[in-house]
Parts: structure tokens; C-alpha cells; sequence
């Protein structure tokens, strides 16, 4: 059924005391020439380089793909009819090209008006699954490299409603695929399907701290729909055209293929299902089998994880964390958590790594003990192999260099720092495909490389170093000067000959790839030549500006000043400041930027920077830092530092003399809203801001929200301090709240910014809500966000331009 375009506004201020009927509007020209455009295509290669593959898109999806049927369990959101999830956005169109050839080649055979997703590269790169969404369905294609043909595999019973489908064989001809089971019963109507008793939820007196997830199983019929719409059978389908029944139907949650392709574990959700959490903490089961399907071993089993300690670094008891270890052909490694879990826990050790060898007839063998929470590992050899562990608290985060195969030798730290601190991360390791097409630690002649982002106060400039695995020692192989363009390194191609990878953008030039010889001064092949979409702004003037808030932490953002802008004369312009708060530790690492002037100015309904165009000065990315030092929490001055980062922000544009200071709004998404509804309460900073998809009142978040870890009962003061709702009667500064009827974030339900607005017009408050149907915690129909760009045009030319 097609969605009628009327918006329901509940407004005050812009339009009296009641609700408006109001159709869909769009925004000024100037606007809608920058929202209304054609995206460039993603981007994907294949191991070697020698073929990319160009998915198009369209820029917007559109009310009507919005307003398809919709079942929402278990933190999943899916479509009933074609059982695929609600959320996907769909690739249009498919283009090969060799990366040496200026010519794309169109795909042939695709299906009509095609809705692509879940691509998949074979192992050897020759050929790429993607699943095709008809009416009825989700259908399996492939396509073959070489010629740039595709043909359909399957009809349209595949079951993509946990996410990617299908899985490659090793042997590069055969796929394991989720089909739906031949006995498929139909799902049950909540309208039709009478209860047969009411709803009943016990706590057992355990404590647990779980977040307000949304989409949760609510009664019996949820628990049987669930049931239905994950339960799959397992297909070997042949790109020959042969389907043969692989396993029997049962609610597949994982499926991974040992590095030499000889076993199979595959992972299965089980009862009791929960009300209060998602299926990712539903009991699991994981087996291993042979090839052909044989049972081998039961590797885990995990039951129902509704009790969680309290804290960021806690986790589930038993084995996590279960894998194929790449650099070996079956073997399983896996984490067992040494304080149980429990971060409050006192311990030498908190988590330790195991390996455990197929057919698993003998006992796992222990790797190592990390002291801190193990955050991950990168497989090498047989001698060497990266683990990093980490710990909330203290943003703390360590690298050690492990020797897999003789365990006496103890871990090697080489890294040790703060998590936060930018200008010190060291990079990431480089890794390639081994001979099982595993990815694995990059090692040439005893040297491991990482590629860095290279944040510095001085500005942005990426690196490549060569790290000695034997002294230990970094030699810097390569540096990106570029001061007029941004360079992000992206992967290193050929090791030994320095070609890599990369991708070079300016203020105006779009984001393009190109072929980088860091051996040779200047060396650089094009291979995209993707165009500015962005034209009418190309040349506004943008820099990011530094500043200090006044207790003397550094803070920065980005500047823009309209096309033509006469820096001499500076005409006092109205300021729009988007922003969004982050946590911190310690001064330092919150006062580290990493802004790029030079970062393609792509503006989307996300930010501010269409308003430039309209002779506004946009200060985009504003530094927020909360900082909670030693045992002090960041929220425990939450207000006062939020302040403090405003003032500072406004103070310094005005110093550049570009500003009326009278004339300042603020806006921001998420956490962000929650930052703007709390500077308009409790401070005479702004004439206005836009608020958008924003949580209020945290006692609807009584379990911790954001980095807050503590939960309300322990420190009710500061949830009720800084809740906007707790202090509405404080709120006089015209403020405009949007969010989306459908908001699928934890702990930012469309509740919340409806109950606000209720106190806000209750208290006087000069308001406006506007509700964008459909539309989840980010907007994607395109008559939504033409809307939103109107609807937050009008409030401002109202309320700070005039």
C-alpha cells in the first residue's frame, strides 16, 4: 500500500497551538541542488588489483521501500515477504573494469530492474556471488570475472533474514547457501492469532546492567515468528546449476570454513529466547563437521546471556571469541575469561587464549594470559603472531609479539599507550592472503608493516613503516606531505617493489584511487576519475581553526565561509555550529585534532554545510570533549564543561570577525541532540537549535548510556542533572526536535522526543516537532530528508537570520 506524503507536525511556535497537516516540501534551490544528486559508485577489487567491480546506487531510498511489510524480533528488522532485511539499501547496477583500462565494462544479464546486496569475491577472485531481491524473494546470482556475465543460481528461496546467505567452498565451484525450509509454515497475525495467556517475565534476584534495546520479543507469538523467519535448510549449490541438500533445517546464526576448507563449524541459535535482550545473546551452539556434513565435535555452547556484570569491559562466561586460526589449516582458537567476566573482579590476568587443533581429540592448549581484556589477534606464522588486549577505564591498549609455537617465550610488548591519544597509535599491521587465501600477517625478509594515519598537531599526514620483528626497531618507509590534499593510504600491493594502494582527495576534487610507487618521487597512476557532484560549493572557503577552551584545553573545527566571501570587509554573518560530544580521560588526548582541511566537502542532511550557500557561517565538527580524570566521571561535569566548549567554539570564530554573536545556532544527531536540548536549557549562548532523533529523560536509559557505565540508582544526581526533560522549565530558546517514527537506536526511542515536546508546549517553550514517518535513527527516504533540509531552512531563516 502506497504511504501517503503527509507529514504530522506537532508544532509550536512556527505554526500556533496545534497539529499542521502539512505535504511534503523541498528546500530552497540552492539547497536542493546540493541534496538532490547522483552518487559515485563504491568500489571493489580483487586480491591482485587486476579487476574492480563498480556498485551503483541511488543517493536516496524512496517512502514507498520504506513502507514495505516489516517484522521487528529479536533486534532483527526484516521483510516478511522477502525475507531480507527492512534496512538494506540496494545496488542498481553492476560495471567491471580492468584497473589498467580507462573503459567500464556494463555487466549483461542481469535481472530486470535489479536490487542487489551481500557481493562475495571466490577465493581465487574469478568469480563474485551477490543475492538479487524480487517481489516474492531473495534469489542467488553469479558473476563471472572474465566476461562480465551474470546468471541467476537459485530461485528466490534464500533465506538472507541473519544477514550474508551464502558462503564459498574452497574448491571456487560450490556455495553453501541458506535456503528457506521446504515445510515453511506461515508466519502468525498478531492481529488474528488470538494469546492464550498473558505475558509473564521472572527476575531471579541476579543483578544484571543491560541497555534499552529496541525490536525486542515481546510474547509467544514473537518467540514463534522468530523461529520461523531464521530456521533455514543448508544447500551445496553448484555453479553448475546441482542443489543438494547439505544439512536440515535448523536456525543457522554462523557458518566458517577452515582455512584448508576440510571442516565446517557451523553455529546454531537455541531456546529459551529472550524479552529483554537480542538474538546475538540467545543460547548458541557451535559444531564442527566435516565436508561432507559429518558431525565432528561439538566445539561450544553457550546458554541464554541475560546476566551481564556491570561495565564496558564485561563479558560472558565460558569460550568467546571462537575461530579458524588462518596461518594453520584447522585449527580453532578461542578466549576464556579469567575474572569471570567481571570487570570489578581483582585479577593478574583477565582473559586467556587457547588453540585447539581439528579433529579436537586432545585438550586445547593454552597461548597466553593477557592483562588486560583481549581485543584481538593478527596470525603470522609459526613464529609469529600480533595479539592486542585493552581496558576501558583507563583507555589503555597494549601490542604484544607472541611466538605461537614455543610458549615459553613470554609476550613482547611493543606498543603500550593510550587508546585516545592519535598522535601516538602506531598504525595497523598490513596483512595478505596466504595460501589457504586467509589474511595474515605481511612478513618480508623478518619485517612486519603498518600503515598509520598520522595524526599530528601539525595536520595529517599518513605513513607507511617497516617494523623489524627481530630488533623491534620502525623505520619509516614512507610519509604523505601533501598540504593542499588529503592522502589515505589504503593497502600495500606489492611489498617489495612499494607499489600501494591509495586514495587522494581535495576540498573540490571527489575521492579517487590511484596506484602509488613509494619508491619513486611523483610515481602515481590514476584509476577512477570520479567527478565533483558538489560543483555550487567548490569554492567556499574551508579550514579547520584551533582554539582553546578556557580551562586550556585544545579544541578545533571546520570552518566554512560563503563562496566570495570578503575577509577584508567581514560582514557579521549568522553561525551554525554542528557538533556532537566525545568522553575523555585526560586533557591531552582531548585536545588532539584530527580534522583535515583538505577532506572532500561532501555535504549530506547529516550536517550544516548546505547553509553555507545561504550566507551562514558554519563551523562543522566543533570540538565537545568531556573530560573525566582520575575516579571523576566525564558526566560528573557534564554541563559545565558542554558550556565551556560552546563558549569557546562561538568566541573563537567571533575573533575572526566573520559573526554576529547574537545570532548563533547549534545542532546535532543521537548523543548530539542530547548536547543541544542541554546548551539551549542552561545556556544563553544560542538564538535557536535543531535537535534531532535525541534521548531526554535518562531514566528511560537507567542502565548507563553512551560511556556513561554507571547506572541511575548509583548516581540518580547526575542522570537527573543532565536529562533536558528533568529540566525543561528552564528551556526558553526556540528549539526545533525531529525523529524518525521508527528509531531503532537503544535508548533514543521516538517516546523520547515526544514526551519532551509534551513538556516542552506544557511549560511554554517555543517548540516545534516534526515526526519523519517511517524513517529509523538515520533518514533515508529521500521525501524525508528534502523535508528535514526544508523544515530546518524555515526555522532558521525565522529564528537567526531575521
Amino acid at each position: 500500500m502506497k504511504l501517503k506524503a503527509t507529514l504530522l507536525f506537532i508544532a509550536l511556535g512556527l505554526s500556533g497551538f496545534a497539529q499542521e497537516n502539512l505535504t511534503y516540501q523541498k528546500p530552497s534551490k540552492s539547497i536542493l541542488d546540493l541534496a538532490d544528486y547522483q552518487r559515485a559508485p563504491s568500489v571493489s577489487m580483487d586480491t591482485k588489483k587486476e579487476y574492480m567491480l563498480l556498485s551503483y546506487r541511488n543517493t536516496y531510498k524512496t517512502l514507498d521501500d520504506l513502507n514495505q511489510e516489516e517484522l521487528r524480533l529479536g533486534g532483527l528488522r526484516i521483510n516478511p515477504v522477502t525475507n531480507i532485511s527492512s534496512t538494506v539499501t540496494y545496488i542498481t547496477n553492476l560495471k567491471l573494469r580492468k584497473t589498467q583500462d580507462k573503459s567500464e565494462i556494463q555487466v549483461s544479464g542481469l535481472p530486470t530492474n535489479p536490487r542487489i546486496s551481500n557481493l562475495s569475491w571466490s577465493p581465487n577472485d574469478s568469480k563474485i556471488l551477490f543475492s538479487n531481491t524480487i517481489n516474492t524473494g531473495v534469489e542467488l546470482w553469479v558473476l563471472d570475472v572474465a566476461s562480465a556475465k551474470a546468471k541467476k543460481l537459485t530461485e528466490a528461496t534464500v533465506n538472507a533474514n541473519l544477514g550474508n546467505p551464502f558462503s564459498w567452498f574452497s574448491d571456487n565451484e560450490t556455495i553453501l547457501v541458506k535456503m528457506l525450509p521446504k515445510n515453511r509454515v506461515a508466519l502468525l497475525d498478531a492481529k488474528k492469532d488470538l494469546p492464550t495467556g498473558p505475558i509473564i517475565s521472572n527476575a531471579d534476584g541476579s543483578k544484571s546492567q543491560n541497555r534499552t534495546y529496541p525490536d525486542m520479543l515481546k510474547n509467544k507469538n514473537d518467540e514463534i515468528n522468530f523461529e520461523n523467519i531464521i530456521t533455514s535448510e543448508l544447500y551445496k549449490v553448484n555453479l553448475n546449476g546441482t542443489i543438494t541438500l547439505f544439512k536440515n533445517a535448523d536456525m543457522y546464526a554462523g557458518e566458517s570454513f577452515s582455512p584448508d576448507g576440510n571442516y565446517l563449524m557451523l553455529t546454531t541459535i537455541q531456546k529459551p529466547f529472550s524479552y529483554i535482550v537480542p538474538l546475538s545473546r540467545f543460547p548458541l551452539k557451535t559444531v564442527v563437521y566435516d565436508k561432507k556434513g559429518i558431525t565432528v565435535k561439538t566445539v561450544n555452547e553457550v546458554p541464554l546471556n541475560e546476566i551481564m556484570p556491570k561495565g564496558f569491559m564485561a563479558v560472558r562466561k565460558g569460550k568467546r571469541e571462537l575461530a579458524w586460526r588462518n596461518d594453520k589449516p584447522a585449527t580453532l582458537s578461542y578466549v576464556v575469561a579469567l575474572d569471570e567476566g567481571d570487570q570489578a573482579n581483582k585479577v593478574a590476568f583477565r582473559d586467556e587464549v587457547f588453540l585447539w587443533e581439528a579433529p579436537f581429540n586432545a585438550e586445547a592448549i593454552s597461548l597466553l594470559k593477557t592483562p588486560q581484556r583481549f581485543s584481538d589477534i593478527i596470525w603470522g606464522n609459526d613464529a609469529v603472531a600480533i595479539v592486542s588486549d585493552e581496558w576501558y577505564d583507563t583507555r589503555n591498549t597494549k601490542t604484544y609479539l607472541i611466538n605461537p609455537s614455543d610458549l615459553k617465550q613470554k609476550p613482547i610488548v611493543i606498543s603500550d599507550r593510550n587508546s585516545q591519544d592519535i598522535y601516538a597509535d602506531p598504525g595497523a599491521f598490513e596483512t595478505k592472503k596466504n595460501q589457504y587465501n586467509k589474511y595474515v600477517l605481511a612478513i618480508e625478509n623478518g619485517n612486519a608493516f603498518r600503515i598509520g594515519d598520522g595524526y599530528t598537531k601539525d595536520g595529517q599526514f599518513p605513513f607507511i613503516d617497516k617494523f623489524n620483528l627481530k630488533t623491534l626497531q620502525s623505520k619509516r618507509l614512507y610519509t604523505s606531505l601533501y598540504k593542499d590534499k588529503k592522502e589515505d593510504l589504503l593497502e600495500i600491493e606489492d611489498f617489495k617493489n612499494g607499489k600501494v594502494l591509495v586514495q587522494i582527495q581535495s576540498k573540490s576534487e571527489y575521492p579517487n584511487y590511484y596506484f602509488r610507487n613509494i619508491r619513486q618521487k611523483n610515481s602515481l597512476i590514476p584509476i577512477t576519475a570520479f567527478k565533483n557532484p558538489f560543483e555550487s560549493i567548490k569554492n567556499v572557503n574551508k579550514e579547520v581553526i584551533k582554539y582553546k577552551r578556557k580551562d586550556g584545553v585544545e579544541l578545533s573545527g571546520t570552518l566554512y565561509l560563503p563562496a566570495g566571501y570578503d575577509k577584508v570587509k567581514k560582514e557579521k554573518l549568522p553561525l551554525l555550529i554542528w557538533a556532537y560530544p566525545a568522553e575523555f580521560k585526560d586533557k591531552s588526548s582531548a585536545g588532539q585534532s584530527n580534522q583535515n582541511p583538505n577532506e572532500f566537502t561532501f555535504p549530506y542532511y547529516g550536517s550544516f554545510v548546505y547553509w553555507v550557500t545561504k550566507g551562514y557561517v558554519v563551523l562543522d565538527d566543533a570540538s565537545f570533549p568531556i573530560i573525566g580524570e582520575g575516579t571523576t566521571e566525564p558526566n560528573d561535569n557534564f554541563i559545565p564543561q558542554l558550556v565551556d566548549d560552546a563558549e569557546a567554539a562561538i568566541n573563537a570564530v567571533d575573533a575572526l570577525g566573520y559573526i554576529n554573536k547574537k545570532k548563533v545556532a547549534v545542532g546535532g544527531h543521537s548523543y548530539g541532540a542530547f548536547m543541544v536540548a542541554n546548551l539551549l536549557t542552561h545556556s544563553n549562548l544560542f538564538a535557536c537549535g535543531i535537535a534531532r532523533s535525541g534521548a531526554y529523560n535518562r531514566t528511560l536509559t537507567p542502565f548507563g548510556f553512551q560511556s556513561e557505565q554507571r547506572n541511575y540508582w548509583e548516581v540518580p544526581d547526575v542522570y537527573n542533572a543532565i536529562s533536558p526533560f528533568m529540566n525543561a522549565e528552564k528551556m526558553k530558546t526556540p528549539m526545533l526536535l525531529v525523529h524518525g517514527e521508527a528509531d531503532n537506536n537503544p535508548g533514543t526511542f521516538t517516546l523520547q522526543t515526544e514526551r519532551y515536546f509534551q513538556a516542552l508546549k506544557g511549560l511554554g517553550a517555543p517548540a516545534r516537532m516534526v515526526i519523519l514517518p517511517k524513517e529509523a535513527h538515520s533518514y533515508v527516504a529521500k521525501e524525508n530528508i528534502l523535508h528535514l533540509l526544508w523544515e530546518q531552512d524555515q526555522f532558521l531563516e525565522k529564528y537567526l537570520k531575521n
